[in-house]
C-alpha cells in the first residue's frame, strides 16, 4: 500500500494536449497549480506536498491509456487528498473526469476546492448559502458535482492563508477524514 502523504492537484488542461513550446504551462488553471508550487518553493513550511513529484514526469503527447491514466492513478494512490482548481476556464476533460472519478469514488480522497476567481470566504456565499455562481462551476465538472456527497469537500477562495489551513486540516485527509459534507471555513 502506498504511503499517502501527497496533495494531488487537479486542474484543467485543454485536450488534445498542445505540443507547442508552452503546452500545459499556458493553461490558466495550470498557472494556479504553479502558484502552490511557488509558495512551497519560497517557504518550505508551506504544507503542499505535490503528488505530481512522486512519479517521473510525462510529456503532453504521452499515450492516455499506456502512460497518462496509469500515472495519475499511481499519484492518486499516494495522496491524502485532492486539491481541485475550479474556475470559469475549467472544462470536463478526460483527465479531470478520471481524476475525480478514481480519486473520489475509488480512493475516497477528500477534496479541497480552490476558486481562483473568488477573493474571500464571504464571496462564495450569500446569506450562509453557496452562491449560484459557485454551483454553476460545479456543473462544468459533472463527475465532481455528482460525487461530492461521497467525501468531505472544503471550498475556499485563492487565499494563501486559507489554503494553508486546508492543507493542514486532518478532517480533509483520507486516513482521518470526516463524514461526507460540504464545508466552508467561517472564521
Amino acid at each position: 500500500m502506498a504511503y499517502r502523504n501527497g496533495n494531488y492537484a487537479a486542474f484543467y488542461v485543454a485536450e488534445p494536449f498542445d505540443e507547442d513550446a508552452l503546452g500545459a504551462h499556458a493553461a490558466k488553471d495550470f498557472c494556479y497549480y504553479n502558484m502552490l508550487r511557488a509558495w512551497k518553493g519560497k517557504d518550505s513550511s508551506f504544507p503542499f506536498n505535490d503528488s505530481h513529484d512522486k512519479t517521473y514526469n510525462v510529456r503532453d503527447n504521452s499515450n492516455w491509456g499506456l502512460t497518462l491514466k496509469p500515472r495519475l492513478r499511481q499519484r492518486l494512490r499516494s495522496s491524502k487528498n485532492i486539491v481541485l482548481f475550479l474556475s470559469s476556464n475549467t472544462k470536463s476533460s478526460k483527465a479531470l473526469r478520471e481524476e475525480m472519478d478514481y480519486g473520489i469514488n475509488d480512493q475516497g480522497l477528500p477534496v479541497i476546492v480552490i476558486y481562483p476567481e473568488f477573493d474571500s470566504k464571504e464571496s462564495l456565499l450569500t446569506n450562509g448559502d453557496i452562491k449560484e455562481r459557485v454551483k454553476k462551476l460545479w456543473d462544468k465538472l459533472p463527475i465532481f458535482r455528482d460525487s461530492m456527497g461521497e467525501v468531505p469537500t472544503l471550498h475556499v477562495p485563492l487565499k494563501k492563508i486559507l489554503i494553508k489551513r486546508a492543507l493542514n486540516d486532518i478532517d480533509l485527509m483520507v486516513a482521518t477524514k470526516v463524514d461526507p459534507q460540504i464545508f466552508f471555513y467561517i472564521t
